[in-house]
Parts: structure tokens; C-alpha cells; sequence
């Protein structure tokens, strides 16, 4: 199984990278907290990689942390979460929330992951709750400003029919110009550069 890759990152896309290990270009699923964490193509690039294996494909899905790594292979041991699913709940919830969603059984917060419903929240609860690495290890993964405030926007975005790609796009920006400013001022602003206005 492959535990590591590491070579020149060849290609990137929000939901996967292409990396060139000796002249083999590996497919990887990633989550986009590793996404924002990847350099530019040319760039070397390690990444820690679980190994999914299937009767009609074998899938690296790839993550630049321990905490990530470790998450998706405790989220996908919950019974119907799939990695499909557990990439997605790692692309929706910065892993410190979910953390913390999951010891405070926040079933609120993580039913607006896209794709976790309530029952589905609730079994991620009740099997992960007590399963979660100790904090210190957590703590060790680099933290990202105003990841709740982002979520919370993304989550606003989605619901307002944007794709994920347009809306991260749009709160990175307004972030960018001021990532003090409360949640409305925000939204506003990104609504407005969404619209090109």
C-alpha cells in the first residue's frame, strides 16, 4: 500500500492533485484544506496518502496533515460514510471544528457539512465522539484564521445555490480585504464580488 508520495506537484484542481513521483504522475483526492496548502504546479510537494482499495479501482486520497489523514480514516470507519463522503466532511468543516462539533455532539454544525443529514451526523457522533486523537495532536495541525467565520460563508454561499469553487473563491477575496468585519458585512461583500459589482 502507498503510505507516502513525494515529487513535483504536476497539477492541481480543488478536488485533486497529480503528483509526479520519477516520471509517474499519481492521482490524488484531497480535501481542500490541503488544496490551500499545496504549493504551485513545478512545486514539491509531500503528502501523506490512505490507500482505498475496491474490487474496480484503487483511489490515493492524499492529505498534508496528520490530523486530516487521521480524521478520514476514523470518518470513513463510520458505518455508511464512504471516502467520497469523508473527503467531503474534511472539505466542509476545518478538522479542529469537526473536533469539536463531534466532542460537543454539535449534530447542528455538522448537518451543514453538504451531504451530512441528520442521522448520518448523529452515527458520526455516537461512533467518533470518544475515538478522536488527543488534543495535544490535534493542536500540532497548523490552524487557519476565521476557518469557522469561512465555513459559515461557505455554507451561506451553497445555500444560495453558488458552487463551491465560485464561493471559496468570492470569500477568500472578501477575507482578504477584511477578515475583522462581521459575518453580514462580509456576505454582502462577497455577494457583491460574486456579481462582478
Amino acid at each position: 500500500m502507498i503510505g507516502q508520495l513525494r515529487g513535483v506537484l504536476a497539477r492541481k484542481s480543488v478536488q485533486e492533485a497529480i503528483v509526479d513521483v520519477a516520471g509517474v504522475g499519481y492521482r490524488v483526492a484531497v480535501p481542500l484544506s490541503t488544496y490551500y496548502r499545496l504549493g504551485e504546479e513545478g512545486d514539491p510537494v509531500t503528502l501523506r496518502i490512505h490507500t482505498h482499495v475496491r474490487e474496480d479501482a484503487l483511489t490515493l486520497f492524499g492529505f498534508s496533515t496528520a490530523i486530516e489523514e487521521t480524521l478520514f480514516e476514523r470518518l470513513i470507519s463510520v458505518s455508511g460514510v464512504g471516502p467520497k463522503l469523508g473527503l467531503n466532511i474534511l472539505s466542509g468543516i476545518d478538522p479542529q471544528d469537526l473536533m469539536t462539533a463531534l466532542r460537543g455532539s454539535d449534530s447542528a454544525r455538522l448537518t451543514r457539512v453538504p451531504g451530512v443529514g441528520r442521522k448520518t451526523a448523529e452515527r458520526l457522533i455516537l461512533e467518533l465522539k470518544d475515538k478522536l486523537p488527543p488534543v495535544a495532536e490535534a493542536d500540532s495541525a497548523p490552524a487557519k484564521p476565521s476557518s469557522r467565520l469561512k465555513e459559515d460563508l461557505l455554507s451561506a454561499l451553497s445555500n444560495l445555490g453558488y458552487t463551491r469553487a465560485e464561493a471559496e473563491s468570492g470569500v477568500d477575496r472578501a477575507l482578504r480585504e477584511g477578515s475583522d468585519d462581521p459575518f453580514e458585512d462580509l456576505l454582502r461583500r462577497t455577494l457583491r464580488l460574486l456579481s462582478g459589482r
